[in-house]
């Protein structure tokens, strides 16, 4: 087994982890996001990668795979090309990933990288799910679908509770709930489902993106209040979600203010929790049932009153948590929060983009498994 090199450019950061043979973490850098060019934070990746010592492949978060990439991909120029063709479906995360795979390329030349796609894991969602209700000669000439985001977590977290169920005979929500927020219905290791469509934008709602709202708002904003696409746009990505309603894109904040009784804080908890269960009860819905939910990323794993006050409105689903369990997990990454009586298992799974990732890039280079 080999090193690996995980390069998973976020929004806001660029994380650098080196996995060993073992899938041990034997290095890792957390840097500023790269600006849009190969050059942005050019020395302080080169010092990065200098202290990292010697790997065998690289492995590269890419956010959108289009209707191209169904599964990871060694780079070359023509994927390389490809991949900056797709940008227009991810304007503000394709660019970024782009930049730290060319950075990086310049400073491991000769190195072998795989692309790794946060769409390729719902690729396997039928057609009922993934087909808008629009004219045919649109969905063709555009390829006009849900892709669905955040697949390579949800791939993690649905395999580690399959894991700790003892079974891949599963029916499993995942709850991806960061800055970005998506869910997944993952039936037997497969998605049939997710909260995200064509862009990142849709589904629930998150720290800064409205999540999913009426087309019809949209277009009267456009029409009757003169409003340009491009603020349409930034203010859907940049000044909604719990930002537009709370004041604040920080969840903890929200919830603090919520306890102290600010109504705006109130209203942004609400709403965020409300479309949380009626989207985990939707997944439910397409697998005609639910055995596990997976919470993970930042504010699944960490805020307890989140997952508790989500749990509450589910409980004609099986879901029912133990609050002492909830509160005080121990020292597990990974640890389950069911109450006795719950017919539905409740699992809070810690988010490792970076083991699927380098899981994947063995299987590209060397046929080991994902």
């Amino acid at each position: 087994m080999a090193r690996v090199l995980v390069v998973n450019a976020g929004s806001s950061s660029l994380k650098l982890r080196a996995l060993g043979p073992d899938n041990e973490v034997i290095a890792s850098a957390d840097l500023p996001a790269p600006r849009g060019a190969a050059s942005a934070d050019a020395a302080g990746l080169e010092d990065a990668l200098r202290g990292f010592g010697p790997v065998d492949a690289v492995g590269h978060r890419i956010v959108h795979g289009g209707t191209l990439y169904r599964s990871p991909v060694l780079i070359t120029g023509e994927v390389r090309q490809r991949l900056e063709a797709l940008t227009d479906l991810a304007p503000l995360h394709q660019p970024k990933s782009l930049a730290a795979l060319d950075a990086v390329a310049t400073m491991l030349p000769g190195v072998p990288a795989v692309a790794c796609f946060d769409t390729a894991f719902h690729a396997t969602i039928p057609d009922a799910a993934a087909t808008f209700a629009l004219p045919r000669e649109w969905r063709e000439r555009w390829a006009l679908r849900r892709f669905g985001f955040h697949g390579l977590s949800h791939s993690y977290a649905s395999r580690r509770v399959a894991e700790l169920l003892g079974s891949r005979g599963t029916r499993i929500v995942t709850c991806h709930l960061g800055a970005g927020a998506s869910l997944a219905a993952v039936r037997d290791g497969r998605s049939v489902d997710t909260t995200m469509g064509f862009t990142p934008l849709d589904g629930l709602v998150m720290a800064t993106r409205s999540g999913a709202v009426d087309p019809g708002l949209v277009l009267w904003l456009e029409e009757h209040a003169g409003m340009p696409s491009g603020e349409l746009a930034a203010t859907l990505e940049s000044r909604s979600g719990l930002l537009g309603l709370a004041g604040t894109a920080d969840m903890r904040e929200v919830l603090s203010r919520a306890a102290a009784g600010d109504s705006r804080a109130s209203l942004g908890r609400d709403v965020y929790l409300h479309r949380l269960r009626g989207l985990i009860a939707a997944m439910a819905a397409a697998m005609g049932g639910v055995d596990a939910v997976a919470f993970t990323g930042g504010v699944g794993e960490r805020s307890a009153e989140i997952r508790s006050r989500a749990a509450g409105g589910l409980a004609f689903l099986g879901i029912r948590i133990d609050e002492g369990r909830n509160a005080a997990p121990g020292d597990a990454d990974d640890y389950e929060i069911s109450a006795p009586s719950a017919t539905v298992r409740t699992f809070v799974v810690a988010a490792r983009e970076d083991l699927q990732i380098a899981g994947e890039v063995r299987s590209v280079l060397w046929g080991g498994s994902a």
